[in-house]
């Protein structure tokens, strides 16, 4: 069963999915902004560029390590939220 994760940053809202096939997925303002399939290495990685005020760029960051669960989600490198995620409950 797939999981979701809803974050805010400043004036937006994001998500971050698990989906049944092991793909994490970053969502902003419900549009797909990356996807990364599950794979040998870790962490998944997923990341975007969001424009917030007048040229005020912030880098939002999420990495995923099946094995442990453990999810890290960064805005221009400084923790936003760290949790722990896992598809079989």
């Amino acid at each position: 069963m797939s999981q979701t994760l809803q974050f805010q940053h400043r004036h937006k809202w994001f998500d971050l999915k698990l989906t049944d096939d092991g793909a994490i997925e970053l969502y902003l303002d419900n549009c797909l902004r990356k996807r990364r399939d599950r794979g040998a290495a870790e962490p998944q990685y997923v990341w975007t560029n969001v424009e917030l005020e007048w040229e005020e760029h912030h880098y939002i960051e999420a990495r995923y390590w099946a094995s442990t669960g453990q999810l890290k989600v960064t805005v221009n490198g400084d923790p936003l939220v760290e949790t722990e995620m896992r598809l079989d409950g």
